[in-house]
């Protein structure tokens, strides 16, 4: 798990807004994706946006409103961090607990996930949800998702174990076992898994290849649709912030690192932000050049700050200073014109210097737009549907 939850979840809270004011004040994010995918702290966030209430089943636990202020609250639980004087010596601690073991033991996150998701299994969510995880006893990635879930009981697992397990960064915090039973049959299935960042820090194709496969298997979600048929997809991926340019590092820096320079440097851990980044990166430029290669980079929308101060892309940094920090980042980039490196990775042609300069929130009330009326389209096609069944 890592920080960065607050930024995203920021443009989910705008999105929501916007539903709202087209649709009434019921409009939630899980009412307008057929899948919602999420690793590590995506994972957590996308279960609190698809578990539905105790006392409303058709409306999630959480709204998108409700995410930036639980992390505020709970993450400097998760990633206890101490300031002033004893700020040093619990620092290096940390540090010497990390050669033996991870950075923090993950009590506080398991004890508020189990608290918030109860027994609550993928199969029950409100809308598709994937969450990708690595099992490092079967050295495999392992895909948990309502998928999957709905047609294999031993793939139907908590989503509190899928959510602590997907969050489970290598040195930071531990690894998660769990085991599914079918009741039924009196079979069970073992799972023992990492952050699923390091299967997809970026799960946009993973999740595309998830409806793929339902398409395939003549699912009656996506009816009258092909395995190919990406000009019928609307993708929206939000990032959690890369680091500024001139910290990144030079080979001159890097050659003389060892296990320490790689795991700690600068408020950050290098190795693991390089990895999960240029996977991240990856998958960025694989769906963006397919949606231009069939003519619909219109349909896709990525949104990720390219420049924040390397402590606001730290893995664990959890001062009030940082969390409000990030919050702000989430804001300022929705109001900030689209840069030419943001137009070239959404495709979106740069403005003429005499109109108006395009924005994120600009584009995210385009793409609520666009959801709001196929919502509507659907509904009114499952009215007539219901209405010529009638006898």
């Amino acid at each position: 798990m890592k920080m960065g939850g607050e930024s995203s979840s920021t443009y989910q809270r705008r999105w929501q807004g916007r539903w709202e004011e087209l649709d009434g004040s019921n409009a939630r994010i899980a009412n307008y994706f057929d899948v919602i995918a999420g690793t590590s702290t995506g994972g957590l966030i996308t279960a609190m946006l698809a578990t539905p209430s105790l006392s409303n089943a058709k409306q999630p636990y959480y709204e998108a409103k409700d995410i930036v202020p639980f992390y505020l609250k709970h993450c400097r639980h998760i990633f206890p961090c101490r300031t002033g004087f004893f700020g040093w010596f619990f620092k290096i601690l940390r540090i010497i607990k990390m050669i033996i073991g991870p950075k923090y033991n993950g009590k506080y996150l398991h004890k508020i996930i189990n608290d918030l998701l109860g027994n609550m299994r993928l199969k029950e969510t409100l809308t598709n949800v994937v969450i990708p995880t690595y099992d490092v006893k079967c050295v495999k990635p392992t895909i948990f998702s309502t998928f999957k879930a709905r047609s294999n009981t031993l793939m139907d697992a908590r989503l509190a174990d899928v959510c602590i397990g997907t969050s489970a960064a290598p040195t930071v915090l531990p690894a998660h076992y769990f085991k599914t039973v079918d009741y039924h049959t009196g079979a069970s299935r073992s799972f023992n898994i990492i952050d699923g960042g390091l299967v997809a820090n970026n799960p946009t194709l993973v999740a595309m290849g998830e409806i793929t496969k339902q398409i395939r298997l003549k699912s009656k979600e996506f009816p009258e649709t092909k395995p190919l048929d990406y000009h019928r997809y609307l993708v929206i991926s939000l990032g959690t912030g890369l680091p500024e340019q001139d910290i990144k590092f030079d080979a001159f820096h890097v050659a003389k690192w060892g296990i320490f320079g790689w795991l700690g440097r600068h408020h950050s851990m290098p190795l693991l932000h390089m990895f999960l980044n240029a996977s991240s990166d990856m998958t960025d430029s694989h769906v963006a050049d397919l949606f231009k290669a069939i003519e619909c980079s219109d349909q896709l929308l990525r949104i990720q700050h390219h420049n924040i101060p390397i402590t606001a892309v730290s893995a664990d940094l959890s001062t009030e200073k940082n969390l409000q920090g990030l919050v702000r980042i989430g804001e300022n980039l929705l109001h900030r014109p689209l840069s030419k490196d943001d137009c070239k990775i959404n495709h979106i042609e740069p403005m003429p210097k005499d109109s108006r300069t395009l924005t994120y929130a600009d584009m995210l009330t385009r793409f609520a737009k666009l959801l709001s009326d196929e919502r509507k389209l659907r509904l009114q096609n499952i009215e007539l549907d219901a209405g010529h069944s009638k006898p």
